[in-house]
């Protein structure tokens, strides 16, 4: 058996977002309460699962190339484009804290019989639908403003990947000091979400 299991990515991909979503439903984030607290600074759990999620895949990927149980540079680094990163991260932003879901979430959401994961779900989908209708006139936006050629950050600030890891730790941290001063200003994170 071979690390990570590959199977020309059907099956390994559908249980990765089966466990997936499970994760997210257990932290509450099916819930778009729990969500939109985030972009007002009342609950910081969002912040906490992923930055943190961040730091132990960047270890777990270091360690296991490490160990020889994956080859250095086998995961795909994209090249990035700063305007359409830009112009991206504007809407997915935007319909993150109106709606209070991001794509990920708001299939856990359906999942745990939320039904306004299912509208949130129908303007994605809408959405989608849009954005392939009118690449084309998008491709100079897509295509502007490149960046490095998909450089890691150990590449890009050409330091080794221990110390990156170990920065990315330490931003964790003071993020989660940050978090509690945060919550406890504003009475504490959430309870879990009302069933």
């Amino acid at each position: 058996m071979t690390l990570p299991i590959y199977d020309g990515g059907v099956a390994s991909g559908l249980l990765a977002g089966i466990l997936f979503g499970f994760v997210l439903e257990g932290a509450g984030f099916g819930s778009p309460r729990k969500l939109v607290a985030q972009f007002q600074l009342r609950d910081w759990a969002v912040f906490k699962v992923m930055f943190t999620a961040v730091v132990v895949c960047a270890a777990g990927l270091w360690l296991a190339e490490a160990a020889g149980m994956i080859k250095p540079n086998a995961v795909y680094v994209p090249t990035l484009w700063f305007w359409a990163v830009a112009a991206g991260g504007a809407l997915m932003g935007a319909g993150f804290a109106i709606g209070g879901y991001c794509p990920g979430t708001s299939a856990a959401g359906l999942a745990s019989g939320r039904v306004d994961a299912i509208v949130f779900i129908i303007g994605m989908v809408g959405g989608i639908w849009l954005f392939a209708a009118f690449f084309d006139g998008l491709r100079p936006l897509y295509g502007a403003a490149k960046g490095p050629d998909g450089q890691s950050l150990d590449a890009l600030l050409g330091l080794p990947a221990i110390v990156v890891i170990c920065i990315l730790a330490a931003v964790c941290a003071v993020g989660y000091a940050v978090a509690r001063r945060f919550e406890s200003r504003r009475g504490g994170p959430l309870g879990p979400p009302a069933g």
